[in-house]
């Protein structure tokens, strides 16, 4: 599948542009997103301490694991940097999230945690593992589709959701400014969150 470019040949964003897309970017990186839209969605329902306490530990623990991963294999001088742009790199990382978000799902259901947050884990690895398979065809953003999944987990709070869902325009727009993704590959991500995102209610609510 050939992609289309993502702007112009010569057109090049300037400098405000630029750097309001960097800040997107970031804001809108998944291991900050995630977790932040984890514990808010369990506050927002009112939820109790212990599923409170098993998101943020869980959503802490999968952070933490990701940036010593990726730091350890800068230092190995395996990777060229801790954003894994490069495609084995990429590949790499993929796999060690994917493993990971199952395994602290499977962890949380082995130990009778909250169902929700085990559920959200392993959703999230799933996309992780679908946007893989699809890496020879296009590099699905991975940043747009666990924005859209964020957003979803704040439904049904129209404030809250709407708020996260403007953020997952911007930074599907930050991707294409930056020139990470095609067209294609953030649309491709915004509908992989999505599918995430109605998959996860309609589990909780045949439950």
């Amino acid at each position: 599948m050939v992609s289309a470019p993502l702007r112009p040949s010569g057109s090049m964003p300037d400098r405000f542009t630029t750097r309001s897309a960097q800040a997107l970017s970031v804001v809108g990186h998944p291991a900050l997103l995630m977790p932040g839209a984890v514990v808010w969605a369990a506050l927002l329902k009112d939820a109790p301490p212990s599923v409170l306490q098993a998101a943020v530990a869980a959503c802490g623990f999968v952070v933490v694991c990701v940036g010593i991963y990726s730091v350890l294999q800068v230092r190995a001088g395996r990777w060229q940097h801790v954003d894994a742009s490069v495609p084995h790199e990429r590949r790499q990382l993929n796999s060690f999230l994917a493993l990971l978000l199952f395994g602290v799902a499977g962890g949380l259901w082995w130990a009778g945690q909250p169902g929700p947050v085990a559920l959200g884990l392993a959703l999230g690895g799933a996309v992780v593992v679908v946007a893989s398979g699809l890496r020879h065809a296009l590099k699905v953003s991975l940043h747009a589709a666990f924005a859209v999944f964020a957003a979803a987990l704040l439904w049904p709070s129209a404030g809250p959701l709407l708020a996260v869902l403007a953020l997952a325009a911007g930074v599907a727009w930050s991707r294409l400014v930056l020139g990470r993704h095609t067209r294609q590959e953030v649309a491709v991500g915004l509908l992989l969150g999505a599918a995430a995102g109605v998959g996860f209610h309609l589990v909780l609510a045949a439950g």
